[in-house]
């Protein structure tokens, strides 16, 4: 069995994100891992005005804290670790797991095709063919898992069970 002791969870907040989530605190929970859940920012382009470059605005990333706090506050018993970084995401997300000497990434993916693809790229794309470690991608939600306000506490076997 794969050691897993070391979880990295790149979140964007969206459903996707909240599912692969879900199963990242199952996975920590079942082998005793760290789970760190991190954001990454994309700064601001800096423009040209009539010749003059305007300066970039300040990243404001107190409203995100908050999110990410809410997710820990959703998992409890699951040693987690918080992080916002700032940079190009899929970058930034294969700095953190060199960093960390990740065992496993989880993380969600809008599953875009064609031309929303080829323009916006994938981020979930580029992670999984440079980690240096496993990584599992969540693309649709749980289809017979109850809504509840406790979406940590499946085990990864039920997890896999309500998504078959």
């Amino acid at each position: 069995m794969l050691p897993i002791h070391t979880i990295l969870h790149p979140t964007d907040f969206s459903g996707f994100s909240l599912e692969a989530f879900r199963l990242a605190c199952s996975l920590a929970r079942d082998h005793g891992a760290r789970l760190i859940a991190m954001h990454v920012v994309v700064p601001p382009v800096a423009t040209f005005v009539e010749g003059v470059l305007v300066p970039q605005p300040e990243s404001d990333t107190s409203q995100l804290w908050p999110q990410l706090q809410q997710l820990q506050d959703e998992a409890p018993d699951v040693v987690m670790e918080l992080r916002i970084l700032e940079g190009e995401p899929a970058a930034e997300i294969l700095g953190v797991v060199f960093d960390t000497n990740c065992d496993l990434v989880v993380m969600g993916t809008h599953g875009r095709t064609g031309l929303g693809r080829l323009l916006m790229g994938s981020v979930a794309e580029q992670v999984v063919r440079k980690a240096l470690c496993p990584v599992l991608t969540v693309k649709s939600p749980l289809r017979t898992v109850a809504v509840s306000r406790e979406p940590a506490t499946l085990t990864a076997r039920q997890y896999a069970e309500s998504a078959s």
